[in-house]
């Protein structure tokens, strides 16, 4: 059998990404992110007790679109990662392992950490006005 030109074995992009797949990817992503998020905290910690002068840079900083933009992505790795654990917490307790209740909590997850990121933007943003 000629073996030439066939990958040794299956690669990433010949699996079709079942949402738990993806999901559980991202969970690792955005535990990153909270991560990296916490730098940012101790940052903004800092220029607090620094004085009014650094605080303010930062403040203006983090209000630029950048900033604005990280700190939504922040966010909703925030929910995301909230989400889902409370989704492991009952998969510890044995329940939720049914195919239809794993996708199911799978899409509320989603959902759910997207609303809650869109819910906290728009009364920020509201609250500024």
């Amino acid at each position: 059998m000629d073996r030439a030109g066939r990958p040794l074995s299956p690669h990433l992009t010949i699996y079709r990404w079942p949402i738990t797949m993806i999901l559980s990817i991202l969970h690792r992503m955005t535990g990153v992110a909270l991560s990296a998020g916490l730098i940012v905290l101790t940052i903004w910690l800092l220029a607090l007790s620094s004085g009014a002068a650094a605080h303010e840079q930062l403040v203006a900083l983090l209000n630029s679109v950048i900033g604005r933009l990280l700190l939504a992505a922040f966010s909703f790795a925030f929910f995301f990662h909230l989400c889902n654990g409370v989704r492991h917490l009952f998969w510890d307790v044995g329940k939720g392992f049914e195919m239809r209740q794993v996708n199911t909590s799978a899409w509320l997850v989603v959902f759910a950490s997207t609303g809650l990121t869109i819910g906290l933007w728009f009364f920020l943003l509201m609250s500024e006005a």
